[in-house]
């Protein structure tokens, strides 16, 4: 749908090295979805599985980022070969990946959805904590098996970048469902 996880950092339109990979920048991230998840929270839990304009779901788009940084912090980062959930949703057009989860029909409920954010949210939060200049200047090692990313090694910085910019972008779209799914709500009430 709408996502650029699939980029690698060395395709056009992924993030570029910018200051903006910095615990600074994850604090404005985390303060922005509290604002947003307390929105969702306001309105009937079934609607939050419903697209908006054949997009995905609330929930679809908190199991893409949970994806995302799955694939590039723990995966791509901090080494783990195989950091998938259940709940894990990659991008539409991803092929299929052996040991990697696209249960586009789950249904899991709001808070099952954020208790796996929250866990994947402090593990970025814990990176970025320990970032040194060098640290965030270095490249990953290479992950052994298949999966998402690829096993190969890719500069810290960018993965970082490429979880930030996901964050950033499907929190947008995620405000700018939710004002729609509000709307209808409002409409069938009167």
């Amino acid at each position: 749908m709408r996502s650029s996880t699939g980029a690698t950092p060395s395709e056009p339109g992924c993030a570029r090295p910018t200051p903006t990979a910095s615990p600074d920048a994850w604090g404005i991230v985390e303060r922005l979805w509290d604002g947003t998840v307390e929105r969702a929270r306001g309105l009937d839990p079934g609607l939050l599985h419903d697209s908006v304009d054949g997009e995905w779901s609330f929930i679809e788009t908190l199991r893409h980022l949970v994806f995302a940084t799955d694939a590039w912090v723990r995966r791509a980062i901090l080494g783990d070969p195989s950091p998938w959930d259940p709940l894990d949703l990659p991008w539409d057009e991803m092929p299929d990946t052996p040991g990697i989860p696209r249960d586009r029909e789950a249904r899991p409920s709001l808070d099952e959805v954020l208790a796996l954010r929250r866990e994947r949210m402090a593990s970025v939060r814990t990176v970025l904590d320990g970032l040194t200049d060098e640290s965030l200047a270095s490249r990953s090692e290479p992950v052994a098996g298949a999966g998402w990313p690829p096993p190969a090694s890719f500069p810290v910085r960018e993965c970082l970048l490429i979880v930030l910019n996901e964050e950033w972008h499907h929190r947008q779209f995620a405000e700018r469902d939710l004002d729609a799914l509000q709307t209808g709500a409002r409409r069938k009430a009167t």
